[in-house]
């Protein structure tokens, strides 16, 4: 081989790799599409050689070849890993609202449209409704019902087939009506993909894909949402075995219901439930309820804090009395507690009457140990309780509640909740309310304990007085404590809190205030019916200035529209008069962008920036009012500041 042959050959292969050079670049440094055309015209700007650009075409096609295979895998990964956590979600199901809006939003995003929607049919009216919106601004599309065979939907219900319209007004091949074709106008479409939903060969819903502007949906996004859909039918279809499963199990305990009341065994056991109450309200004690039980098994019944591990064991687990050769045991339990066990000697054949006796005879004997132990170790507590002494405010010196705050360890000085917590259950007798109250105070006192915090009985209920941890809120407390409460005893504990107070040594008056604030709290959750929740002040919007202690407008008006505000001043934006003109329009798009004169799609950007910044509700009715009462406060508080 020639050495100029050989020269050559090295020239070119130069010449090739320094060609590869700048699209390698563009590679590692993930440029867009358009950045590849340009090497090649600066080549011939350059006056380089037909060898050069030709090698610089070889390699721009390459490189686009690479970056479309790239591209192509980043987005299958994307679908993937979407596709896996919704149905991570569902396997997980709690919530079939929270699957259905995690599937919508996943569905948006990763096939970029402006808007994701999934509307289900109504059985009982023939049609079908918006069940889940994403990105939506206009409130009649939100609430669009559709009949069958109406809109592109109905389309696709009739069909169970994909359809998709680049152009939805100049499209016929579905059936237009005024009601649709007026929310879609509002909301702005153009181009919209609706899948099936369908169980089976049954189509129960479609889920939808949409844009403000005209586009062509490829293959690869059609399919992709289908899988979605696939996975949103199969999380309805999970709810609703489970609604059926509950309604079965619903309809097996109230025909129990109906059977136990017309059973003279009910009456029966029930005759004895008012003889064992009525000895403990004669001041009767353990083992006079034993003696009692003793004389109507006709056998020999005695208390004990020993019996055979076992059968003790399977007694309390079962919650039911248990055979052990010729004796019958009930484990004395409260809560998680062993406390001994009633023991029927020599009484082998027990027929299911007196064996439910035997059982309730063991649940007054853990009443009465329980309140017994409690009413001992409550009455010892409460002489000398702080949390009393701050709330009448009779010690006053700071220095004192400080040693006193040590000696439990809380620390004073330390941002606090006050949280009044009560029982929603009512108990049968005096007796029973009473160690209802006296178990409440027992875990209640537990949680401060545990917290550094202190707790009284109080009011027919209990006052907590809590450590606020940083980055937590009122409310995360007060949802926290009425879930605690509510599952050591057994029963639904609704709890009201206080906003923060501070410097309760200095202050101690505040605390009794934020007391009221928290009762106040909890009166307004039981009179909404929110029994077993746990909610501030902060939670009740307008409500809350009622509410608070301190009618604090700024901060109600800060809570809702704060985050508006904040952005319109930092980023110089017009969200705020954005909002007053939709309120005032009707919350209709169409005509705010003629209020503002302004393009629909501007609106459509705005409002959408505004969910993002107030939450996917904030046009729901109750938050829209809280909204519109915010903004006129504003208006009237800001002439005022000036």
């Amino acid at each position: 081989m020639s050495r100029d042959h050989v020269e050559g050959t090295t020239t070119a292969l130069d010449t090739a790799h320094d060609a590869d050079a700048p699209f390698l670049e563009l590679l590692a440094r993930g440029a867009d599409a358009e950045a590849y055309e340009r090497p090649v015209p600066l080549a011939r700007a350059e006056g380089r050689s037909a060898e050069r650009i030709a090698a610089l075409e070889r390699a721009k096609l390459l490189a686009l070849r690479v970056r479309a295979e790239l591209e192509g895998r980043r987005r299958r990964e994307a679908e993937l890993s979407a596709l896996f956590e919704t149905a991570h979600d569902l396997a997980g199901l709690r919530d079939v609202d929270a699957v259905l809006r995690a599937i919508v939003q996943r569905a948006r995003s990763l096939l970029g449209t402006d808007v994701a929607y999934l509307s289900l049919h109504d059985p009982a009216r023939g049609d079908t409704y918006m069940r889940v919106t994403e990105g939506s601004v206009a409130a009649r599309f939100q609430q669009l019902r559709l009949g069958m065979g109406e809109g592109l939907g109905g389309l696709v219900a009739q069909t169970a087939r994909p359809y998709v319209t680049d152009d939805y007004f100049r499209d016929d091949r579905f059936r237009h009506t005024t009601a649709i074709d007026a929310g879609v106008r509002d909301e702005g479409l153009v181009a919209i993909l609706g899948v099936p939903l369908t169980l089976g060969t049954d189509v129960i819903g479609v889920l939808f894909a949409a844009d403000r502007r005209a586009r062509v949906f490829e293959r690869e996004q059609i399919a992709l949402l289908g899988s979605f859909a696939a996975l949103a039918a199969a999380a309805i279809d999970t709810a609703n075995l489970l609604t059926e499963t509950r309604s079965a199990l619903a309809g097996l305990e109230r025909a129990n219901e109906i059977i136990q009341d017309r059973s003279a065994v009910i009456e029966r056991a029930s005759d004895v439930h008012d003889r064992l109450a009525e000895l403990v309200l004669r001041g009767g004690g353990v083992h006079d309820v034993a003696a009692a039980v003793s004389q109507v098994l006709d056998g020999t019944v005695e208390f004990t804090e020993t019996a055979p591990a076992r059968a003790l064991e399977a007694s309390r687990a079962e919650g039911h009395a248990v055979r052990h050769a010729d004796d019958w045991i009930a484990a004395v339990a409260a809560g998680g507690e062993l406390l001994g066990a009633l023991v029927l000697r020599g009484h082998p054949g027990l027929d299911p009457v007196d064996q439910r006796t035997l059982e309730r005879a063991a649940m007054v004997t853990s009443l009465l140990l329980l309140a017994r132990r409690s009413a001992a170790e409550a009455e010892q507590r409460v002489r000398g309780e702080l949390l009393d002494d701050l709330l009448d405010a009779r010690d006053r010196d700071p220095r004192l509640l400080r040693e006193r705050a040590f000696r439990v360890r809380a620390d004073l000085d330390a941002t606090h909740v006050v949280l009044a917590a009560r029982l929603d259950g009512t108990a049968p007798d005096a007796d029973q309310e009473a160690a209802a109250r006296r178990r409440l105070w027992s875990a209640a006192s537990h949680l401060a304990a545990t917290r550094h915090g202190l707790a009284a009985a109080r009011d027919g209920g209990t006052v907590l007085l809590l450590p606020l941890e940083p980055g937590d809120t009122a409310t995360e407390v007060a949802r926290r404590t009425a879930r605690h409460l509510g599952t050591a005893v057994h029963e639904a504990v609704t709890v009201g809190a206080s906003a923060p107070v501070r410097d309760l040594a200095a202050h101690p008056d505040a605390v009794a205030a934020a007391y009221e604030e928290g009762r106040r709290c909890l009166d307004a959750l039981r009179l909404l019916g929110r029994s077993g929740d746990g909610a501030a002040a902060e939670d009740f919007g307008f409500l809350g200035l009622l509410l608070g202690g301190d009618r604090d407008v700024t901060g109600f008006v800060d809570r809702t529209i704060g985050r508006v505000v904040a952005y319109d001043e930092r980023r110089g934006t017009d969200l705020l008069r954005t909002l007053d003109a939709y309120f005032a329009c009707g919350m209709s798009p169409a005509r705010t962008k003629d209020e503002l004169h302004v393009h629909v799609n501007t609106v459509a950007q705005r409002l959408d920036r505004v969910g993002r910044l107030l939450g996917d509700d904030w046009h729901s009715p109750s938050r829209a009012l809280e909204i519109q009462l915010a903004l006129r406060l504003r208006r009237l508080a800001v002439p005022a500041a000036r």
